[in-house]
């Protein structure tokens, strides 16, 4: 099985059992893996926002918690472990309804 592969059927396992990503970041799509390495995007929807209309800070971190499982399950670990420790700067904004927010995340 391809690193993309895999790691979509880890992401769908999320989607399926999770409480939190299926609710927030139920349209982000995985786009490219590769061992240790995963690329996806977010289109960024109302519910992904704070009151002044841009991409809120809890909607950054959680794909940055999220990305970080998913690298590790890019490598062919199903179980990709809990976090225990996220410190995420924020540079600007990030964003407002439509725009598509491009990451990667390397473990």
């Amino acid at each position: 099985m391809t690193a993309l592969r895999f790691v979509r059927s880890v992401w769908e396992s999320f989607r399926a059992t999770s409480g939190l990503e299926p609710r927030l970041l139920n349209n982000l799509q995985v786009t490219a893996a590769r061992p240790g390495t995963v690329n996806f995007e977010l289109q960024i929807q109302k519910e992904h926002t704070n009151r002044l209309n841009i991409l809120h800070g809890g909607t950054i971190a959680s794909m940055v918690d999220l990305g970080g499982s998913l690298a590790v399950a890019s490598r062919g670990l199903y179980a990709t472990g809990v976090s225990t420790d996220l410190n995420v700067t924020y540079l600007n904004s990030g964003g407002k309804v439509g725009d598509k927010i491009l990451a990667v995340s390397r473990a």
